[in-house]
Parts: C-alpha cells; sequence; structure tokens
C-alpha cells in the first residue's frame, strides 16, 4: 500500500503530520512504513511533540550551526541562485533523515509516548512538500 503526502509548511521549522499519517494506516494490521520526503531542502524527524519548545530550540539550533550565505562564514558557498537559503537548506537535509522506517502492530505506528513524526522545512518561504508512504503488511 502506497501512498503520497503533501505537507504544507509555513516556512523554517518544523510541522507535524503524525495524525494524517496514522489515519491514512487505519488499522492495516502489523508490518512496516516508510516515508520518504521528496526534496533536497527539507527532512524528517521523529521528535517529541508533547513541548512545542523542543521543535523551536532544534530550528534555532540548525540556523545557528548552519547560518545563511549572507553570513560571512559561509561565504565559501557556491550554490547561491535560490537566495541565501537555498545551499544551507541542502545541508541541513545531508545531515538529517530524508527517510524513517517506523513499524506498526495492530495498524498502529509503534512511537514512543512523546513522539511524533515531523517534516522539517529548512527553506525560509513556505512550500508544499511531498512525502512518499509504503506500508508493506508481514
Amino acid at each position: 500500500m502506497q501512498t503520497l503526502f503533501q505537507i504544507d509548511t509555513n516556512g523554517p521549522g518544523l510541522t507535524e503530520f503524525t495524525t494524517t499519517v496514522a489515519g491514512w494506516l487505519g488499522g492495516q494490521g502489523d508490518g512496516l512504513l516508510t516515508l520518504l520526503v521528496q526534496h533536497t531542502s527539507a527532512s524528517l524527524l521523529i521528535q517529541e511533540n508533547a513541548d512545542p519548545e523542543v521543535q523551536t530550540d532544534l530550528h534555532a539550533y540548525f540556523a545557528r550551526l548552519v547560518p545563511p550565505t549572507t553570513d560571512p562564514s559561509m561565504s565559501y558557498l557556491t550554490h547561491t541562485y535560490e537566495g541565501p537559503d537555498d545551499m544551507p537548506a541542502h545541508i541541513k537535509a545531508a545531515m538529517l533523515p530524508v527517510s524513517l522506517s517506523i513499524p506498526v502492530t495492530g495498524g498502529r505506528m509503534v512511537l514512543g509516548t512523546w513522539q511524533g513524526i515531523y517534516l522539517f522545512e529548512h527553506r525560509n518561504r513556505p512550500h508544499q512538500r511531498k512525502v512518499a508512504a509504503h506500508f508493506r503488511p508481514d
């Protein structure tokens, strides 16, 4: 079973879509769920979904770790055609996962109590991102 999720982002940061995936699985039994973001400037994460400060701090950390190309420390980068956030977004996507594998038992993802699935948008403006999903039953 396969589908393609469209995730609308509001610009940089994490967008949770756990409920969307859970609804699509809808009691399919046991198996393995694989997710893949189909973009080179966004990532996928399983992260805490109880305290929104976690998402804020993750975004702040990676913004500081990989600043835009207008920052003097990034002057060596040459891929700047789509703006100062473009190459840093690719670097962040290279550092973070772009695919996830999640076990499914009884039609439910085996996530921890405080875990959610997030698309991590690395570009400065809103985007419509596509995440391919494949559920393989046991």
